[in-house]
């Protein structure tokens, strides 16, 4: 469904074109939609409404806008929502570039209404999921650039397109963690406590894969890993911080190695995950970088997940894009 609220086509660029995902939210979207429907009206902010059902995801939608002329997305749910409209956008600026014209990824601006279940992007911004503060902040055009990170899989173009991340992906342990997850979701559950509940069983149940990193071209580790994380923000998995460091707007890619250690120990440190101190344990490889390529290496292959999505199975390349994407911002944060 799709229709328009005090909008001259003349003025598309300004117009927002609103992704909805009504399944987002354990189905709570719509009714919580609603509210901040009100306040972006009352605030005098003109905006397209697009409910990305009906079999057509928000990526397709969000494309099909960029060809149209829209260059401001609202983002209505999670961080699946985001994802997806984040891959519709870069998909009509690789189609374009394809037809010779290139279309500046900075002439995009993508705000998100957090009501989904899972809104760890929001975290590293410093935005609530309070919707009167949000829809203030779209009103006030609290704004500044952002990371891009392209996601690739070296030889296997024709079967995997390209995706695009904002915030953190992961290979192996985080990947299944997700895949768990994911169909706990379908199953009607929903809460924080998926996650905790999906990383003790993988840690108890997952066998250690070997990889290679290289980060730059500089090869960082060999051997069996546990898990991968990589991330232009802090947060993932729930308030998880696997890459604590991590900075959105400095052209770096955080990525985090988890090598093959002890049970006991694992189970000693989990709750570093949660508190900002991950990177203190010892055994744990760290770097930041604008190219990171992940091979195993032995037959078989281990799932990649971006922004709490499962794309595709390595090997895989991680790289930051030249140019940045514009994002919602809280006012403090703007620099």
């Amino acid at each position: 469904m799709c229709f328009f609220t005090n909008l001259k086509m003349e003025n598309v660029e300004t117009v927002w074109f609103t992704v909805i995902n009504p399944y987002a939210g354990s189905g709570k979207t719509l009714h919580q939609w609603h509210r901040a429907d009100e306040l972006l009206r009352r605030k005098g902010i003109d905006f397209v409404v697009n409910m990305a059902g009906g079999g057509c995801r928000a990526n397709q939608r969000a494309c099909e806008a960029a060809r149209q002329g829209f260059r401001r997305f609202m983002s209505v749910g999670g961080d699946g929502t985001l994802h997806d409209t984040l891959d519709g956008i870069m998909s009509f600026i690789s189609e374009s570039d394809r037809e010779g014209r290139h279309i500046p990824l900075s002439d995009f601006t993508i705000a998100v209404i957090p009501i989904g279940s899972g809104n760890d992007w929001i975290r590293s911004h410093g935005i609530p999921k309070d919707l009167e503060t949000v829809t203030g902040l779209i009103a006030g055009e609290s704004f500044a650039p952002q990371d891009v990170v392209r996601v690739s899989f070296p030889g296997r173009e024709n079967d995997i397109a390209p995706s695009y991340m904002m915030n953190v992906g992961g290979i192996g342990l985080d990947a299944r963690v997700c895949e768990r997850v994911n169909h706990r979701k379908k199953q009607g559950k929903s809460g924080r406590l998926l996650y905790v509940e999906a990383l003790i069983y993988n840690i108890l149940h997952y066998e250690a894969s070997d990889f290679s990193v290289e980060c730059d071209s500089e090869k960082i580790f060999e051997g069996k890993m546990y898990s991968l994380a990589f991330g232009t923000g802090k947060y993932s998995g729930g308030g998880m911080r696997q890459t604590p460091e991590a900075v959105t707007d400095d052209g770096l890619l955080d990525v985090t190695v988890i090598p093959r250690f002890g049970l006991l120990r694992i189970a000693r440190e989990v709750y570093k995950l949660f508190n900002g101190k991950f990177l203190s344990i010892k055994e744990l490889v760290a770097r930041k970088a604008r190219r990171t390529v992940v091979s195993p290496l032995a037959d078989g292959s281990e799932p990649v997940e971006v922004d709490g999505e499962v794309i595709g199975v390595t090997p895989v390349c991680f790289e930051v894009l030249d140019e940045k994407i514009n994002v919602l911002q809280t006012m403090k944060d703007l620099r």
